[in-house]
């Protein structure tokens, strides 16, 4: 009888994450664990440090079938207001808050991507957001007026920034530190991870660990693509998804802390910010995203009500 051997199907992996950044991480786990999986069928193949795109230009490619997965983060707020949700400040207070509002909400977020041409394999992290600039120490939101800031592209973080007295300025991550060094703009937000695997330190005088807004990742698809899998296919892409999730959850935890000695060595200056001045300074966001967004009050309040259970 003969046997006809079919080469492995190579899936593209793209995303934004420097080497030694979290993002680097969860992508590189969730390849092993996938090609280990289904070694002989499918082999993914990861490009970091944006070689595919920018977070946008990988939404778009995902769906024109170049890349096969992407790893987005705050840029899912702009392909669903839904997402937005996360862009609260202060909404989600740890991840085991996170994983509660995974298990109650995910049929949601799920059902918005799916509208939007994706679907959502995994989820992972980014995690919590903290400033660094070059004028001064940030401790109340007062602090940041003026500021030129970057932000991601996504509208709740503008928002939530110029309500702060900021001025932010959405910018692709990879620009951002040219753009930190010309002086273009003063400082930016982001995790540990982030800034210390792109070496923001090198280049900004102040942290302030201010911890506003908790980011999720998602691996996602193209659903045209992932409907076309077979289901023992899917149902790998399921478990290493979230095999990786527990791997990123606990990778994160290590880095928040060593991670903050690499910045603190290289010679930035930390302050603790007054979270309670941010958290009251928000409250005009939540009302706004109420108004706007279809859902948004019952959204808010199944979140923080989850906070509550923990």
């Amino acid at each position: 009888m003969a046997t006809s051997v079919s080469a492995a199907e190579t899936m593209k992996f793209g995303h934004v994450g420097a080497p030694g950044s979290l993002f680097e991480a969860t992508v590189n786990n969730f390849a092993e664990c996938t090609n280990a999986a289904l070694d002989g069928e499918v082999e993914v193949q990861t490009f970091g440090s944006s070689q595919l795109g920018k977070d946008k230009e990988l939404l778009q490619k995902l769906k024109l079938g170049q890349v096969d997965f992407s790893l987005p983060s705050s840029v899912m707020s702009s392909v669903d207001d839904t997402f937005g949700i996360f862009e609260m400040p202060y909404i989600i207070s740890d991840r085991d808050h996170m994983r509660r509002v995974q298990d109650a909400m995910m049929d949601k977020f799920q059902s918005a991507a799916n509208d939007a041409g994706y679907h959502i394999v995994g989820l992972a992290e980014n995690g919590f957001r903290n400033i660094t600039n070059n004028v001064r120490p940030i401790n109340v939101p007062a602090d940041l007026e003026g500021i030129k800031l970057r932000t991601p592209n996504g509208v709740w973080r503008l928002k939530m920034f110029q309500q702060y007295g900021a001025n932010p300025t959405p910018m692709a991550f990879s620009d951002v530190f040219t753009a930190l060094q010309t002086g273009v703009i003063d400082g930016q937000e982001n995790p540990y991870a982030q800034i210390a695997s792109a070496k923001f330190q090198e280049v900004q005088k102040y942290l302030s660990v201010t911890g506003h807004v908790y980011t999720p990742a998602y691996v996602l698809m193209s659903k045209k693509k992932y409907d076309g899998l077979a289901d023992n296919v899917k149902a790998a892409l399921a478990d290493c998804g979230s095999k990786t999730q527990d791997f990123t959850y606990e990778k994160a935890a290590e880095l928040e802390t060593s991670l903050l000695k690499v910045i603190e060595d290289a010679g930035v200056e930390v302050n603790t910010a007054d979270k309670a001045a941010f958290i009251e300074a928000s409250k005009p966001i939540y009302e706004q995203f109420a108004d706007e967004v279809e859902g948004g009050q019952e959204m808010i309040d199944t979140v923080l009500g989850l906070g509550q259970s923990g």
